[in-house]
């Protein structure tokens, strides 16, 4: 599965988070880099630089996870991280308070957004019609 991050917050931010996460034996070689598109015109801009993350499938999608919350936890400011599924689910986790997370709270921090990653998407469309007894009286 291929997620795309971005990064508000601060200069910098998006090659720092980049940096981090190559750090992780488990995402190196998986994160990359791209140029965000430009704003539309009337709105306020956009990030300098999207990372893609590839992950397979097992225990990448709680690395990418705890990596982004100790990553929060190292910084100072508020930031912004917006996970973007290839479906275009989009997950987003700010730094309020969370550099004085205990090392309980990091992890659950991190579980949820790993879990939030992981749930299937909504489905769309009319709901499926109740079957029906076909049987027919016969007399």
């Amino acid at each position: 599965m291929r997620v795309v991050l971005s990064v508000s917050g601060g200069s910098g931010a998006s090659s720092d988070l980049r940096r981090w996460l190559t750090r992780d034996p488990q995402l190196r070689g998986r994160v990359g880099r791209e140029a965000a598109a430009e704003p539309a015109a009337g709105t306020m801009g956009a990030m300098a630089e999207l990372l893609p993350v590839l992950l397979a499938p097992g225990g990448l999608t709680a690395a990418l996870a705890a990596a982004v919350v100790a990553w929060f936890q190292n910084r100072r400011g508020n930031q912004t991280v917006t996970i973007t599924r290839p479906d275009g689910t989009q997950v987003t986790v700010t730094s309020e308070r969370v550099r004085g997370l205990t090392a309980e709270g990091a992890g659950d921090l991190a579980q949820r957004v790993a879990e939030a990653l992981q749930q299937s998407p909504p489905t769309t469309g009319p709901e499926p019609a109740p079957a029906r007894d076909q049987q027919r009286n016969r007399g």
